[in-house]
């Protein structure tokens, strides 16, 4: 399986996706730069974190209009999984392939921690080598990640179990509902409604890698690559 990991000016967080997937995790990886106009031969599509374009404007707002994303477009309409992670999320909002916005966090501070998320479904093409209810850990690094949206579109993402990771700790003092940048719901991570397009704001790429003692974001990338060894895997168990 191969995956294309776009870089835009800004984005920070590309290498670390080339990283995980080819070296820790042993898949192909291609590198897709904004200016191009097709992505080329890939089974699925990461939009690394970072600062695109400085995020003038509004986080992703830029990135949005480069001239690749045309073509992932055309690639999420087709079916095709996409992942968006930290400004990647952002990105697909802005997008539109993703409902919803990211805006400034609650704090009004950049928050740069490990967070506890809860996998509330094991029942997408990201997520099946976790289990349902499982408590994993990921940093956060971000200036704009609080999600929000409107009424109707939080009940239904709710409703048709779009909402795939969901922010339950650490408790700080700073932070006593365990929601670190005060998302709608606690919300870290949804999917469209084809359930072929993830976005979340911690990042699995920064741990998965045995050496730095935290695997806890592996089982994202090894459920894309749709491996039926790994059906129902607790992401613990999971060998890399």
């Amino acid at each position: 399986m191969t995956f294309a990991v776009v870089t835009f000016p800004g984005s920070n967080c590309d290498r670390d996706c080339y990283d995980a997937l080819g070296r820790v995790l042993g898949m192909d990886v291609r590198r897709v730069f904004h200016k191009d106009r097709a992505l080329g031969p890939c089974d699925a599509v990461i939009i690394p974190g970072g600062f695109s374009y400085g995020d003038y404007l509004r986080a992703g707002a830029l990135a949005k209009l480069s001239p690749i994303m045309e073509d992932v477009k055309r690639f999420a309409d087709g079916g095709g999984p996409v992942l968006g992670i930290c400004n990647g999320f952002q990105i697909l909002c802005e997008a539109g392939l993703l409902p919803g916005a990211l805006v400034r966090n609650r704090s009004l501070r950049f928050v740069s921690r490990m967070v506890e998320l809860r996998v509330e479904t094991a029942d997408t093409p990201f997520t099946f080598a976790y289990d349902a209810g499982q408590i994993i850990r990921m940093p956060v690094a971000h200036m704009d990640g609080c999600y929000v949206a409107d009424p109707r579109t939080i009940e239904t993402l709710e409703a048709e179990g779009r909402v795939v990771f969901r922010y339950v700790g650490p408790v700080r003092e700073d932070v006593p509902d365990g929601n670190p940048n005060g998302s709608t719901n606690a919300i870290a991570g949804i999917m469209n409604a084809r359930r072929n397009v993830l976005g979340l704001m911690p990042h699995p790429e920064r741990v998965c890698d045995p050496q730095l003692g935290l695997t806890d974001g592996a089982a994202i990338f090894l459920s894309m690559t749709g491996a039926n060894g790994l059906l129902g895997a607790p992401a613990q168990s999971i060998s890399i």
